[in-house]
Parts: C-alpha cells; sequence; structure tokens
C-alpha cells in the first residue's frame, strides 16, 4: 500500500469518528467524505472490467457497500437543535463503517503482503479476469457505502426538518429527532 493509500484509507475511517460528537448537519458533512472518495475513484478507477465474473464481483461488493450505508445512515442520529440540524453517528453506524472501511484496507494489506497469490487463486476458480476488478469493486464499494450513508443521512435530515415543531411551541417540546442509535 502506497501513503496515498493509507492517508486516504484513514482519512475515510476518521470521518465517522468526527461524528461520534454531535455537530450540525451542514455542507461539510456531505461534501468532505464524497470530496474523498471522489479523489479515490479518480486515482485509482480507470475502468470498470467487465469479461468473466468481474460484473459479479463488482455487483457484490457494491451491494455489500449499499448495505453498510444505508445501515449506517440509519443509525445515525438527527435531531433538531434551534434553527440548525445536529447528528451524531451511534455505535452501530460507527461499526458498520470502521468495518467497511478497515476490511477494504486489510484486503489492501494482504494482498501486498503475501496474499496476492490466494486471490489470483480465487481469480482463476471463479472467472475473475484481473487485477482491475478487484481495484474497480473496492472503490465502488466504497463510492457505494458514502454515497448511500450520505444520501439516508440526507433523506431522514429532511423528515426530521418536515415534523420540526413551530417556534412558538418548540420550546415547551422536545426537539422532534429520529434516533436509532444504540
Amino acid at each position: 500500500m502506497t501513503t496515498t493509500e493509507w492517508i486516504t484509507d484513514t482519512a475515510l475511517v476518521l470521518i465517522v469518528f468526527r461524528q461520534l460528537r454531535e455537530g450540525r448537519l451542514d455542507l461539510k458533512t456531505f461534501l468532505i467524505p464524497l470530496g474523498i472518495v471522489a479523489f479515490v475513484a479518480h486515482t485509482y478507477l480507470d475502468s470498470v472490467p467487465t469479461a468473466g465474473n468481474d460484473l459479479v464481483l463488482v455487483g457484490a461488493l457494491m451491494a455489500v457497500g449499499a448495505t453498510l450505508g444505508i445501515a449506517g445512515g440509519v443509525y445515525t442520529r438527527i435531531r433538531v437543535a434551534g434553527e440548525h440540524l445536529l447528528i451524531k453517528a451511534g455505535a452501530v453506524s460507527a461499526i458498520l463503517w470502521v468495518l467497511g472501511m478497515g476490511a477494504r484496507m486489510g484486503f489492501q494489506f494482504w494482498v501486498s503482503h503475501g496474499g496476492a497469490d490466494n486471490v489470483a487463486r480465487f481469480s482463476i476458480a471463479h472467472h475473475i479476469t484481473s487485477d482491475q476488478a478487484w481495484v474497480a469493486a473496492f472503490v465502488l464499494m466504497a463510492l457505494t457505502e458514502v454515497v448511500t450513508r450520505l444520501a439516508t443521512i440526507f433523506i431522514r435530515s429532511r423528515m426530521v426538518h418536515g415534523r420540526k415543531a413551530p417556534q412558538t411551541i418548540a420550546s415547551t417540546h422536545p426537539a422532534p429527532s429520529l434516533d436509532r442509535t444504540v
């Protein structure tokens, strides 16, 4: 793994730790993770191979990414405080995020430290045609996880915002929230 790969993977893992503290839901919440995965996609995603079972691999890992992203977004608490929406990643959300990002880092580390022959044998046995299929699958998995998590948070934030009590009533009632944290 290159230094750039370590830095980008670590940055993606650290994003959720920033959200373990409750903070304001704003444009940065969306742009920072999207910017990081856009950089990764631009850097590593040359093409998406379609021969053999390459698309099956890509689709399977994208499905895993979507599942982790949606679940992570569901287990992020969103609440109204005054004029702002606040979010806080729950334990489940953090675990899922680290699991997804950490699995990719672990796979990269394993392949570059002795696992390449095992991956090659698996690829031959399952008709995966190139290293680029693995790269595309893992990059698209990360992209899918980030996009679905952010989309879930965005949709849920609109639901909370839509249920916001009028200002005259807000001071006497608790702020509406969508809390699925554990």
